[in-house]
């Protein structure tokens, strides 16, 4: 654990609103980073991801950067966009 995770961890554990707040950040975080990484992985850009789902480069790059309230027909569309499926699982 590097000095960036002990501090976060430490500030978890002595502020609670921050813990939750940080952990949901980090969730919407991780849905823009992975459609990011998966559309770079089939060599498309922003501007030709969003030519397939008709809509703007700011769009998608909104999706990619801050996925905070993401509706699960864009992330599927996205994923189909990609030549991908969408799996979901609750843990």
């Amino acid at each position: 654990m590097d000095d960036l995770d002990k501090y976060i961890e430490k500030r978890k554990k002595k502020i609670p609103k921050f813990a939750r707040n940080y952990d949901d950040g980090y969730e919407q975080f991780k849905i823009g980073a992975l459609l990011k990484e998966a559309r770079i992985s089939a060599g498309l850009t922003q501007e030709q991801i969003a030519a397939k789902l008709k809509t703007r480069k700011s769009a998608i790059s909104r999706i990619e950067n801050h996925a905070e309230d993401i509706r699960l027909s864009t992330l599927a569309n996205y994923a189909k966009a990609l030549g991908k499926s969408l799996r979901l699982e609750v843990a």
